[in-house]
């Protein structure tokens, strides 16, 4: 006796079955309209059940039948990607969903829709995506740790910041001359792959920090001689300033501000820091973790790595973020 035959990863086959949505599917609808792009594997973690095969064979079906979820077709361009958990976003049908149930779309700025959003640079865009989400995972069920979105981040920052097209740009102030420290000069603008932040409860009282997430796969040179060229080591300078002027408090209103790296590979990590070792600026502000490379048939993405390791930091003790005290 043969089983259902398999449906193809890569393109719908509904068999016509009926989908009646439940109270967990709107929960995945709204999931992803935060993060746009997360793997089945994500998507369980923050919303499943106890069977895990189930809750892929539901995700299949509202791929499928109903057509509430795509499967960005750039997946399967990557290496190993028919080994890897299948990487989902809504449709327009889900979105639909989602606002007859007084829960319009309210994509994050870093991940637009349309050709000229993250479609473009699909890869990038899932590595941040997983990053982040694997960062929120581990504050879950923990009563002393809450992590903060950046739509919460943004509603309180100054009415400018507000209403700007590129909230997430960030801009060197320029001081008065008599405020300037001519070592520090002004070098443009940088825009993080995402913003957010941690808010720890310690005793009865509560503190923040908030963080620039970077996703670097290795694809931008660390370090480039010719003037105006980018290079990775150029953005890191550039937050150097942005922090010595006090950036984040002005444009965002929040009192500190880290910067996160997530490498690609531990070689790639550990170039990075020995470029940055070299430099004489303060390097407490960054931190670097790699995310590795997870071997064919593996269950799993490699994001694992930012589950409580320590980040590290050139010159400094490296730093859980997760814990209440540096």
């Amino acid at each position: 006796m043969t089983g259902k035959p398999r449906r193809s990863r890569m393109k719908r086959q509904a068999t016509g079955k009926r989908l009646d949505l439940t109270p967990r599917d709107l929960a995945i609808f709204e999931l992803l309209e935060r993060y746009r792009y997360l793997r089945s594997t994500f998507i369980h973690a923050f919303v499943g059940g106890a069977s895990e095969t189930r809750f892929k064979e539901r995700l299949g079906d509202l791929y499928h039948e109903g057509g509430y979820l795509n499967r960005p077709e750039q997946q399967w361009e990557t290496a190993h990607s028919r080994y890897l958990p299948a990487a989902y976003e809504n449709s327009d049908r889900a979105r639909e969903v989602l606002a007859a149930h007084g829960k319009p779309a309210e994509p994050c700025p870093h991940m637009p829709y349309g050709a000229s959003g993250a479609g473009r640079q699909f890869v990038h865009s899932l590595m941040i995506c997983e990053a982040l989400a694997s960062i929120e995972l581990q504050t879950i069920g923990r009563p002393d740790v809450r992590f903060v979105p950046w739509p919460e981040i943004l509603a309180k920052a100054p009415e400018k910041t507000r209403r700007s097209v590129l909230p997430l740009r960030l801009s060197v102030p320029c001081p008065s001359l008599s405020q300037r420290d001519t070592r520090i000069p002004s070098r443009g603008q940088v825009i993080p792959d995402a913003v957010f932040g941690l808010e720890y409860l310690v005793g009865a009282s509560t503190y923040y920090r908030f963080f620039a997430l970077e996703a670097d796969r290795g694809t931008m040179p660390i370090i480039r001689t010719g003037v105006g060229q980018s290079a990775f080591l150029a953005k890191l300078s550039i937050y150097e300033d942005l922090l010595a002027a006090g950036g984040h408090r002005s444009h965002l209103g929040i009192p500190n501000l880290l910067v996160l790296t997530v490498t690609a590979s531990e070689s790639r990590k550990r170039h990075i820091m020995s470029a940055l070792s070299k430099r004489s600026g303060d390097s407490a502000p960054f931190l670097f973790s790699a995310v590795g490379q997870k071997r064919p048939g593996a269950d799993g993405c490699g994001f694992e790595a930012l589950s409580g390791v320590p980040w590290q930091r050139v010159g400094h003790a490296s730093l859980d973020i997760f814990e209440a005290k540096p």
